[in-house]
């Protein structure tokens, strides 16, 4: 009996060690982990991204002729080629800042929102208003504050755009935003995907989005699918774009983020990758993924930047690193800077090859293939992991007869699948009536809140 009693603990021994190997695996993951099997971005695709990047800086300014965070050199912005510039008063609250900017430079058209107004009341009443399979668009499911943010600023620019289009057909249509706005400018990208009639019948290839320090904003099998049109920008250890829990759990306590963050990569340990990717209202970071690494495990200081890309399925950025630069890696500042320095470091060993400018085409439409084989791929993938609803009767190919099947299976399992034109209209037209209504006149206006 006395042999018996001084025996250590067996469950607290089991527990002790089993804590002791999560928090050394978890201490060991490093962000670099996330992507170090993607290939490398080339300096052609990545070109846009600090440009894009300064453009939502310039939704800051009151003045962009007297600009308070002076642009580099060959990033400025030229005030008289502003379209469109709206505030909080302008958009009543509904949307964050935007502005619509023609840029003739690079022959496009520029529409970047700006992200989350810690003082504004308002852009925590879009990010409050959802809730996990609250909303469903194309099949999946998205979040339903910033679908309706994006529904707003589409309905508003609608007809500007089209004229636009019309006036410069051989320019791109650009969606870009930095955090609230990533989700904003994400979804915005998927509904005129939907609905390319409304914009004169644009090309889909015309088409596309960049989101900076992305939110989780659409399920697994939209964030694939989309990955031709949208994507996504994460600088090393940025929190936003791992973590699951939703939108406005997130910001109702950022003030305990790191807590909230603990105890999320806790829950997250104990959930296997095979039921997160099962779960249909699970959201992710929308798109192609590009995440710029600049720091390495045990060492000081920044690195110079690298860059890797990739259109995963599992594996998207589902572990939050614990690291003490995952909310300063959110800012626009930073990720602009180290974008700018990734882009230099490109375009010097590309000179230092010294590519003909024939090549430099050859190497443009061989990067363009490789995108689609490799969005292919990821099609394929999805279907190899049964990620629900991973495909809709749509133009995005067939493999071997297998998109049929699960076509038809999304279709009948979901009530908004918008393969078709009249799914598309239908989803348009509830997507309006839930932000619009009539008045006495007969004119459209914004519903009140309720």
């Amino acid at each position: 009996m006395s042999v018996l009693c001084g025996l250590p603990p067996l469950l607290e021994c089991v527990y002790c060690v089993a804590c002791a190997r999560w928090a050394w695996k978890r201490c060991l993951h490093s962000a670099g982990h996330d992507s170090e099997t993607w290939g490398l971005a080339t300096a052609e695709e990545f070109e846009p991204v600090p440009r894009l990047c300064r453009y939502i800086l310039a939704v800051y300014e009151d003045d962009l002729r007297q600009p308070q965070w002076e642009p580099p050199e060959g990033y400025g912005i030229n005030p008289d080629c502003l379209i469109v510039k709206k505030n909080y008063p302008d958009t009543g609250g509904r949307v964050p800042p935007y502005l619509l900017y023609l840029d003739h430079e690079h022959a496009d058209i520029v529409l970047a929102i700006r992200g989350l107004d810690l003082a504004k009341h308002s852009d925590y009443a879009v990010l409050l208003d959802n809730k996990l399979g609250k909303r469903k668009y194309d099949g999946g499911y998205v979040h339903n504050g910033l679908l309706k943010a994006a529904g707003l600023v589409l309905n508003t620019e609608c007809e500007i755009l089209r004229q636009l289009l019309e006036k410069y057909p051989n320019y791109t249509l650009t969606f870009t935003g930095h955090s609230l706005g990533s989700g904003v400018a994400a979804l915005l990208t998927m509904v005129v995907a939907q609905n390319r009639d409304r914009l004169g019948n644009i090309d889909r290839k015309r088409i596309r989005c960049f989101a900076i320090a992305p939110a989780r904003c659409m399920s697994l099998n939209l964030a694939v699918r989309y990955a031709d049109v949208i994507n996504s920008i994460v600088l090393q250890d940025d929190f936003l774009p791992r973590t699951a829990t939703p939108l406005e759990d997130i910001f109702k306590s950022l003030f305990c983020l790191p807590c909230l963050l603990c105890l999320r990569c806790m829950r997250d340990t104990c959930i296997s990758e095979e039921k997160m990717i099962k779960d249909p209202r699970r959201l992710y970071a929308p798109g192609r993924l590009y995440h710029i690494v600049e720091r390495k495990p045990f060492r000081c200081g920044r690195f110079p930047p690298v860059v890797r890309t990739a259109v995963p399925v599992d594996g998207r950025f589902e572990h939050i690193v614990l690291s003490c630069n995952a909310t300063s890696d959110h800012a626009i500042i930073w990720i602009e800077r180290e974008a700018r320095r990734a882009l230099k470091l490109m375009e010097e060993r590309d000179h230092v090859m010294e590519i003909p400018a024939k090549q430099k085409m050859e190497r443009q439409q061989t990067l363009t293939r490789g995108h689609g084989e490799e969005h292919k791929a990821a099609l394929q993938r999805a279907v190899t992991l049964a990620v629900p609803h991973a495909f809709s009767p749509s133009h995005y190919g067939t493999f071997d007869g297998k998109e049929d099947e699960h076509s038809d299976k999304s279709v009948g399992d979901s009530s908004t699948g918008s393969s078709t034109k009249s799914k598309n209209k239908d989803n348009w037209e509830e997507l309006i009536e839930r932000l619009f209504e009539k008045d006495e006149s007969g004119h459209m206006i914004l519903k009140k809140p309720q």
